[in-house]
């Protein structure tokens, strides 16, 4: 039994790393800078005890990386604004594939959330050289020495930090790493525990999501020079406005209830107790581990 234990613990940290970019920073900054709390971001969710995350961007409906979605289902709990909320459907992209395209999925809620006001999806094609802000609870380090406090050592910590589009494809993202002098100030990337999360604007409060947290892709996930992949919002508008405002029984036709595939290491065998360990239940108090 011990060793089950442990080694459900080890693969917490595997899979919520999965395909996924709290928040690495530069080397020069002092952590302190970087550390947020919810009222950063408030139309933050969190789906597990250390991390994985979407937004809320309808009172029932809240977006994020298909591959966060393993270990939700109908009566799932999310967290958002210190408050667990029920999840009644589960709507992955029909075309979603694993670590390739199209990591994105919808999570219908039981009730509307009446005590955050949603992020807006952003519809324009001139993401280009924006600057976005990223949220996260994940692992954690600067660009010299990559994720040095993993996910779960993190402790649910939220960090935010700057960024700056690199590129633009289809349904694509990029930022990357900059060092100084050539970063901003608060420069930083994604790291494991953080998928799903937002690359977002603001604007006198109004939240507006720009992309979701994927994947690594090219340089040492972490360091100075890396580059990380978002699933680009306003690429998906359509598909996710035709989901969201059709009759329940239609949507079917352009979604899927669950994944494909699951993350490696876990199976249909070990994949309930996996889930019970990490998922969000009302008896724990404070619901996730993410600091408000």
């Amino acid at each position: 039994m011990k060793n089950r234990h442990i080694f459900l613990f080890s693969l917490t940290i595997q899979t919520l790393s999965f395909n996924a970019l709290a928040i690495v920073i530069r080397h020069d900054k002092a952590d302190q800078l970087y550390l947020a709390t919810s009222k950063d971001f408030p139309p933050l969710a969190t789906f597990y005890i250390d991390g994985a995350h979407g937004t809320l961007i309808r009172p029932t409906w809240v977006i994020t990386a298909a591959h966060t979605t393993f270990c939700l289902f109908p009566g799932s709990w999310i967290d958002i604004n210190q408050r667990l909320r029920q999840v009644k459907r589960i709507y992955v992209h029909p075309e979603h594939k694993t670590g390739v395209s199209h990591d994105i999925a919808l999570i219908e809620l039981a009730e509307a959330v009446t005590d955050v006001v949603p992020a807006s999806l952003y519809p324009d094609g001139d993401e280009l050289g924006q600057r976005i802000w990223f949220i996260g609870a994940g692992g954690t380090g600067h660009g010299k020495e990559g994720v040095a406090v993993d996910l779960v050592a993190n402790r649910g910590q939220l960090r935010k930090a700057q960024n700056q589009v690199l590129a633009v494809a289809g349904p694509f993202i990029k930022f990357s790493f900059d060092a100084p002098p050539n970063a901003l100030p608060l420069e930083g990337v994604s790291a494991g525990g953080d998928s799903g999360g937002p690359a977002y604007l603001v604007d006198k409060n109004q939240f507006s999501l720009l992309g979701i947290s994927s994947r690594g892709d090219t340089g040492a996930v972490g360091f100075y020079g890396s580059v990380d992949v978002y699933t680009r919002v306003s690429f998906f508008v359509p598909w996710a406005l035709k989901l969201m405002d059709s009759v329940p029984r239609l949507r079917g036709q352009w979604s899927l209830d669950k994944m494909r595939t699951l993350p490696d290491g876990l199976t249909a065998d070990n994949l309930t107790e996996f889930c019970r360990q990490i998922g969000l239940k009302p008896e724990r108090a404070g619901a996730s581990s993410v600091h408000q």
